[in-house]
């Protein structure tokens, strides 16, 4: 890689990090399902005019966005409400292990000791994380989170069967069928949404451009013309940086104190995660 090319690599877990912290803010203003249906609409005003369609896919690329994208979100996003970003960051990196099994109970994809022993770690340390002080009676909003990457997961087994849809088009097309979706679900299971854009500040409205433009459109854009053009196995190692940026960004941007049980519990999520990343992709050369 060239120092651009690096350079373009590690901006992608930066976007995507910050997307937590200033979505915690943008929290205090609108309901979650409510934001992330927005952001959605505007990622697919964007995108959707650039990529092909899914050409015989329709109803499967729309079972993907109603579980991975507008259920996933929603869980993850509600849970986010009620917990401190850092946290939050933290958990939804069992998406994952939960990846791995989900390949491993459909596809019978081999995982080996090694990768088994990454998972148990992400795990570990998510418990050594809830059974923080700080944490006391949030078990609810942990279990959301958890929920999130636990259907991230089974989308991304149902990603594999597609045929034709992929990539940049498949972040376009999601958001196009999860956008309404969650905006629907808002009517039905939030309130206050008449009020949240009356009163909304630039904050909220800057978060929602945010996570539309800078963390789904460029973010991802750059993500797959990496892919493109190198190996996953030297990608994918920089978003080790996601939660560390995430970590980063709510103790200085939103003022979050991060516990000693938090720290701890984090660096065993991270570890476990780097132990599946890099050993997976070894492991895969080896296949």
């Amino acid at each position: 890689m060239s120092p651009i090319q690096i350079l373009m690599a590690v901006s992608v877990p930066v976007l995507w990090g910050l997307g937590f912290t200033f979505s915690k803010a943008a929290l205090d203003e609108f309901p979650p399902l409510m934001l992330m249906g927005m952001r959605f609409c505007l990622t697919a005003l964007i995108l959707i005019w650039f990529v092909p369609r899914p050409k015989g896919e329709y109803f499967r690329v729309f079972q993907i966005a109603v579980l991975g994208s507008a259920i996933q979100y929603g869980l993850t996003f509600s849970g986010l409400k009620y917990l401190d970003a850092s946290t939050a960051v933290l958990v939804v990196q069992t998406e994952v292990p939960f990846g791995v099994i989900a390949a491993w109970l459909a596809y019978r994809e081999r995982v080996g000791w090694v990768r088994w022993c990454g998972i148990i770690a992400c795990f570990l340390g998510v418990a050594f994380i809830s059974g923080s002080p700080q944490l006391s009676g949030q078990w609810f909003p942990v279990c959301l989170v958890i929920g999130g990457a636990f259907t991230w997961a089974i989308a991304q087994v149902m990603v594999k069967s597609l045929k034709t849809t992929e990539g940049f088009a498949l972040i376009a097309w999601l958001a196009l069928f999860a956008g309404p979706i969650m905006l629907v679900a808002s009517l039905f299971l939030e309130n206050g949404q008449y009020r949240a854009l009356r009163e909304a500040t630039w904050v909220g409205w800057g978060t929602i451009g945010y996570l539309a433009v800078f963390m789904t459109a460029i973010g991802y854009g750059i993500f797959y013309k990496l892919l493109a053009r190198f190996p996953v196995s030297t990608v994918m190692p920089y978003l080790l940086l996601l939660p560390v940026v995430g970590v980063a960004g709510s103790i200085t941007i939103l003022g979050e104190k991060l516990t000693m049980s938090v720290l701890v519990g984090g660096l065993i999520v991270i570890c476990g995660v780097a132990v599946i990343e890099l050993f997976g992709e070894k492991q895969k050369l080896e296949d």
